[in-house]
């Protein structure tokens, strides 16, 4: 008894074997490591320097544009309308524009490769049984602890911001494809079937088509916990609204925090109804 009692008192080293590992990939693969932040942080910066390309009230108008042509309505207009000058009077335009940026790498990232792997998984279940578990880890796992070994291996910047970003964001879109494509009626795939359809036309012809509401719903989520940890990324560099908020959580600053929370606020419900509004939709 006394040695089962010491045996499970005795501490397992995970922390440490998770620390062994990250610094043998470093000392390893430093080189690959490297080459990655270098081609990501150019895409990061060529896509934040086309939107801060046109002023902002053009900037504005396009994104007004873009809302009416997607959903015809003139009262989102003016909300995202209404939200950006109030964003743009505050003086936080250019922080505003680097999150946009970050989100739209992240989530775009997190697409590639979360929208084929969730139909992989949905027609390969030994894949999602492998993958459930790692996605409800990854889910759980406080945000903050993926900074760390990204900013070990990316180094300070925009970088580790974004990988830790499509960690963390990635699980949503994976879920909600699986769930759509594994949702397809079973009626449809056969008519499918009797009509000759290969399992690459019953894909994009019969499965895709009808998972699409939840598809975009998860890229609804992905945008939404991309916005969310964009902002924490500021802790190890990364621009945007995060930057200001560490500063005035830093100082105290009151004025500086409350400014920034709003903008945030602000950028998230116009980009939720952008996006949720065309799940809806189509």
């Amino acid at each position: 008894m006394d040695d089962l009692i010491a045996l499970l008192q005795t501490k397992i080293p995970i922390g440490i074997w998770i620390r062994d590992l990250t610094l043998y990939i470093t000392d390893n693969f430093y080189r690959t490591f490297d080459l990655i932040s270098i081609v990501l942080g150019w895409f990061i910066d060529g896509l934040i320097g086309i939107l801060l390309f046109p002023p902002p009230l053009v900037f504005i108008a396009i994104l007004c544009a873009l809302a009416y042509f997607l959903h015809r309505s003139w009262r989102l207009v003016l909300l995202i309308a209404l939200g950006m000058i109030l964003i743009l009077n505050l003086g936080y335009w250019r922080d505003t524009i680097q999150t946009i940026g970050l989100v739209l790498c992240a989530t775009g990232l997190c697409l590639v490769i979360g929208v084929p792997l969730g139909i992989l998984a949905a027609h390969r279940q030994w894949l999602y049984t492998i993958l459930r578990p790692i996605l409800d880890l990854m889910q759980t796992i406080p945000p903050f602890v993926y900074l760390i070994p990204t900013l070990i291996l990316f180094g300070l910047g925009a970088v580790p911001g974004l990988i830790s970003t499509a960690i963390f964001a990635i699980a949503a879109p994976i879920r909600l494809t699986y769930l759509g494509i594994r949702g397809v009626p079973k009626p449809l795939l056969e008519a499918g079937e009797a009509f000759g359809a290969t399992r690459m036309q019953l894909l994009f012809k019969v499965e895709l088509p009808h998972a699409m509401p939840t598809i975009l719903a998860g890229v609804t989520q992905c945008i939404m916990l991309s916005l969310s940890m964009v902002v924490i990324a500021a802790l190890v560099g990364a621009d945007g609204l995060g930057r200001p908020v560490v500063r005035a959580l830093n100082s105290v600053n009151i004025a500086q925090g409350f400014e920034a929370g709003l903008c945030i606020v602000i950028l998230a419900i116009v980009l939720d109804r952008l996006v949720k509004q065309v799940d809806v939709a189509r």
